[in-house]
């Protein structure tokens, strides 16, 4: 390890095993301002904000009458405001929210991706302008799972698949759930100005592929990340919502190799304690980390557990995250280590690279990209009313309704339909929901969720590559998962020869209704 890393990782283990109030020589100041001049600095005469929190990182308090505060820093902290509901903070010019203020005298160590420079001395004042903006109490926000370009080619790939169909939207800001890239860290501006052109502010989570690997412990490894974006973790109100933003990414080194592993830091889990405080129980909790709570990495422990504990006091939440490349709603119980008094609702959010994008390009040269489970590559938006939440899934470049996929031979011969099965992949399923079909406009009947199954189409396509070898001319798709929302029934309600169609709705617990169709011939049939 280079001696300034090195020094660097033991001043920051120092500080982490003492508490920073504790060994801080430094108290910063400054006030959160309303900028009535767009200029980005206070000036005499712009009104301080009370009450508003502001965060070292572990502390948050609160701004006095006159919109001042004061918060102990050490040598690396990263100072920032917990935006309230009606204001937006500055944003640059790729909508990227600059809420933060970096103290690092000396700057990152040197590594592979460059860090922070060197801040200086601690300025007087540390100030957050803030801009009134209209916030009603529906809204929506869009959730990127996994972009993960390794390169220039794959940034053009996310712009032509989601972003252009985004431009426009009218959602309240998006949020990237982590592996924003694949390891290339030289990419992150490039990206950015990609996502700027979707027009709405935009907030980003840190994931495994974001941090530098030249690190030796998990301190030093998000540098890149905060030069780029700021604090690994945080917080703000929008509407009714309070979202936090999740750092559950732990790097470190094990005998001679370096892995990650899910974790939270103490002091991040102090941040999200002291945080919480000051929401009120009636107001709905929105946490958003890169990787998942439940079937996922090993978590580091007691860390997912005290996590876990803050949340379960909440009245109101709900997680979303992404890193498995398969969309799935997790009801998260006592098996999962919730002891709440009601199902903690996991989402695992749709990549929008799906499966790494791997698998044959289409027409335009952008691969298939399928995620493991068979759901397409796509993103989602969830709509907020209140302390209400719906999740709408959107497939990359397709229509809207095109929310569950039917499997079904082209034909079959009627004397064999009660021995002939059909599956329906309903990519935004929840584990409740009930699944039916009917033909033609026949009555409904259920379908059977199935057990141990891949999704047909994503099991066929890995068959396929698997018979044209290594050599193929596209990146190998994934291995195929278990799919949790596939669904199966048999045909034996067709009676007629002839074309029918098969009509397959899938109701989710929160009265959301999903729909898929296809239509099939059966032949007549011999007698013997």
């Amino acid at each position: 390890m280079p001696a300034q890393q090195n020094f660097r990782a033991l001043c920051c283990i120092l500080l982490l095993s003492a508490g920073l109030s504790s060994v801080s020589a430094q108290q910063a100041t400054g006030i959160v301002f309303t900028d009535q001049n767009s200029n980005g600095k206070y000036d005499a005469g712009e009104p301080g904000m009370p009450g508003v929190r502001v965060s070292n990182g572990r502390d948050v308090t609160k701004t006095d009458a006159a919109g001042h505060y004061q918060l102990p820093v050490d040598d690396d902290t990263i100072l920032f405001v917990i935006k309230p509901v009606g204001y937006r903070t500055i944003l640059d010019e790729n909508n990227v929210s600059r809420f933060y203020y970096i103290h690092k005298p000396g700057g990152s160590p040197p590594l592979n991706f460059p860090g922070v420079e060197p801040t200086g001395p601690l300025p007087k004042s540390v100030d957050f302008p803030l801009y009134p903006a209209a916030e009603p109490q529906q809204f929506d926000v869009v959730f990127f799972g996994d972009p993960q370009p390794r390169n220039q080619q794959e940034i053009d790939f996310i712009a032509h698949d989601v972003v252009e169909e985004l431009r426009g939207v009218d959602a309240a800001f998006g949020v990237t759930l982590g592996d924003i890239l694949f390891d290339d860290l030289s990419l992150f501006d490039s990206f950015n100005r990609t996502l700027g052109h979707i027009g709405v502010p935009w907030y980003n989570v840190i994931g495994n592929h974001d941090i530098n690997y030249a690190s030796d412990v998990d301190e030093l490894s998000d540098e890149t990340f905060e030069r780029v974006y700021g604090p690994p973790y945080y917080s703000f109100d929008y509407g009714s919502v309070h979202f936090i933003v999740v750092d559950d990414v732990h790097w470190m080194r094990e005998g001679d190799r370096k892995l990650y592993r899910s974790g939270l830091s103490e002091k991040q889990l102090d941040f999200i304690e002291n945080d919480l405080k000051h929401v009120p129980q009636d107001q709905l909790v929105v946490a958003m980390m890169h990787i998942p709570l439940v079937r996922s990495t090993p978590w580091i422990e007691p860390r997912r557990e005290r996590l876990l504990r803050l949340l379960e006091q909440r009245e109101h939440s709900v997680s979303l995250a992404g890193h498995t490349h398969h969309h799935e709603h997790v009801m998260m119980g006592e098996a999962d280590g919730w002891k709440g008094k009601r199902p903690h609702h996991h989402i695992i959010n749709v990549t929008v690279c799906g499966s790494w994008w791997s698998g044959k390009p289409d027409e335009t040269g952008i691969p298939h990209t399928m995620c493991k489970d068979g759901t397409p590559n796509g993103y989602t938006i969830m709509h907020f009313d209140g302390s209400n939440y719906l999740l709408d899934y959107k497939a990359a470049r397709r229509d809207a309704d095109e929310q569950i996929r039917i499997t079904a031979p082209e034909s079959f011969l009627l004397t064999d339909a009660a021995a002939t099965e059909f599956r329906a992949n309903a990519f935004n399923a929840m584990p409740q929901a009930v699944v039916e079909f009917r033909i033609g406009s026949g009555e409904w009947q259920p379908m059977t969720k199935t057990e141990n199954e891949t999704d047909p189409v994503f099991q066929a396509l890995f068959a396929e590559e698997e018979k044209l070898g290594d050599a193929l001319p596209w990146r190998k798709l994934a291995s195929p998962m278990v799919c949790p929302h596939l669904w199966k029934a048999d045909l034996a309600t067709v009676v007629t020869p002839g074309s029918h169609l098969i009509h397959v709705r899938a109701k989710n617990p929160n009265g959301q209704i999903l729909e898929g169709q296809r239509i099939i011939r059966a032949e007549p049939g011999t007698d013997n």
